[in-house]
């Protein structure tokens, strides 16, 4: 009997994904990729994230040869059929999906066989397990991190952690050196765009022009990888050149300096094109060679060993029902300024220059996603679920499984605590001490009124008092909640937040 057709999907382009040695598809199964814009009409996605995406699919395309059969359809379900595949007398095989509406679809779909996930450390049935015998319903990611450490023997020395703790955060918050504009870093990977890339650019161009799709931000020259040899090239020198500093700077931000020390290796592992096993493993290498120092590998191995991990496990493990949770109950639109990533409309610098690393390029890491973008939404009560659909829009590393436990749990703390020990958000004093974006801009950090006063430090009081109650009962914000007793000018505090509006500030 010949084998299965196997369909890979956009985000499973790595050669493990047709690996029968890990649960992949039979060594010689024909493959089918199917391009759907109907994915593309749905949402009004970053025109570089769709590039990526696309340039990436289609590259995987052309490597494979004559073993794909590559289909552009309106949908998925006209790809299958355009293929022979679907329906009553169809036969394929598939990788586990990454979201929950592409599982449900091909659950639906007659004689598919789901094979397990790939590009993940672990299956669902030990996570469940895991949780159920140590956190129950309030999990945390220390104690996964620590489980997942253990049992694929990650920067372990016999039963011990490396260096004698399992946590070296206290190494990795310094704020950036004063008076440098950059941290002087080696260059990332750069890529070079290729007649793919030109095809791609062309094909969107035509389908903006004729009004099919509709997309935000810029789509310049591409950067980050799509083809497997591009991602183990970024992986390399990542680790070679780069790992050395990016502990202790993780969590600084400069305006110069987007990238900083970061990998950028999210978009290609989110892609499929790494495995997280083979990123760790190479960082925890470096250390032992004495290339990079423990706080920079612990740093990144705890990314994704620890963070990624986790985020993917509580997508499936919290169910559908996560998506509608909103604790806070914030329901105020984002604003179009937002939106249409509108950088200049903005005054306060760090919005103003997060925002236009968005528009430019579809990425900026962690902090500033949290403790500028999401800080934003948290203070002016924007609905959580809207919030989660910009940035899986916005972001060229955006998935469902990656944003709506990130936003909904870390970002917005639309769960309530399920996830997290307390909102995070902070006022002008915090963005000041991690980072250059304070000094040039029209308002002042101290100031919580008048013409100057900083919109994250009078929108974090004035966030405090929407939710008193509910936070004065939270044993890691109540000392915070009694500080608003010592605001005289709360009054004008909250009336010039509420005169604000949804303006951009």
């Amino acid at each position: 009997m010949a084998p299965r057709t196997h369909w890979l999907f956009g985000d499973q382009l790595g050669p493990h994904f047709l690996d029968p040695r890990h649960g992949g598809p039979d060594a010689h199964a024909p493959v089918l990729m199917i391009e759907a814009r109907s994915v593309l009409r749905r949402r009004r996605f970053h025109r570089a994230k769709a590039h990526l995406v696309l340039s990436a699919m289609r590259h995987r395309a052309a490597e494979l040869g004559d073993r794909v059969r590559y289909v552009r359809s309106e949908t998925y379900a006209d790809g299958l059929a355009e293929a022979g595949v679907g329906g009553r007398g169809g036969r394929l095989t598939v990788c586990h999906p990454t979201s929950r509406a592409a599982l449900d679809f091909v659950t639906a779909r007659e004689e598919v066989a789901i094979l397990p996930a790939q590009g993940f450390l672990l299956p669902h049935t030990d996570f469940g397990a895991w949780a159920h015998e140590h956190t129950g319903d309030r999990l945390r990611m220390e104690g996964f991190y620590r489980w997942v450490r253990r049992r694929h023997e990650l920067l372990m020395d016999g039963d011990e952690p490396a260096g004698g703790t399992w946590n070296l955060d206290h190494d990795n918050r310094e704020p950036p050196p004063r008076g440098r504009p950059t941290l002087e870093e080696p260059a990332p990977y750069s890529p070079a765009e290729d007649e793919i890339d030109d095809e791609v650019r062309h094909d969107l161009d035509r389908w903006e022009r004729d009004g099919e799709v509709s997309f935000v931000g810029r789509d310049g020259p591409r950067r980050f990888p799509v083809t497997r040899r591009e991602a183990l090239a970024a992986l390399r020198r990542f680790v070679s050149h780069r790992l050395g500093d990016f502990g202790r700077y993780e969590d600084a931000m400069l305006a110069g300096d987007p990238v900083m020390s970061h990998s950028l290796l999210s978009a290609p592992l989110n892609l499929g094109l790494l495995d997280p096993a083979e990123c760790v493993e190479r960082a925890e290498k470096a250390w032992r060679a004495g290339e990079a120092p423990l706080n920079s590998v612990e740093g990144f191995v705890r990314q994704i060993a620890g963070w990624r991990e986790y985020v993917w496990q509580l997508y499936w493990y919290f169910g559908e029902d996560y998506r509608g949770r909103n604790a806070l109950r914030h329901t105020a639109p984002l604003p179009d300024w937002f939106l249409d990533l509108d950088a200049e409309a903005v005054t306060a610098n760090c919005l103003s220059t997060v925002l236009a690393q968005v528009r430019d390029t579809g990425w900026t890491h962690h902090i500033p996603r949290l403790m500028v973008l999401g800080s934003r939404a948290l203070q002016d009560g924007w609905d959580p679920a809207a919030v989660t659909d910009w940035f899986h829009r916005c972001f060229v590393d955006g998935y469902d499984w990656v944003m709506l436990p990130n936003v909904v749990g870390m970002s917005q703390y639309a769960d309530g605590g399920r996830m997290t020990t307390k909102p995070y958000t902070s006022g002008g004093a915090y963005i000041n001490r991690m980072s250059d974006l304070c000094a040039p801009c029209a308002y002042r950090p101290t100031d919580r009124t008048g013409e100057h006063a900083c919109p994250y430090t009078a929108g974090y009081w004035a966030f405090l008092h929407r939710h008193r109650t509910t936070l004065s009962a939270n044993h890691r914000m109540a000392r915070a909640v009694k500080g608003l007793d010592r605001l005289k000018d709360l009054d004008e505090l909250l009336e010039e937040t509420s005169d604000r509006g949804d303006r951009a500030p």
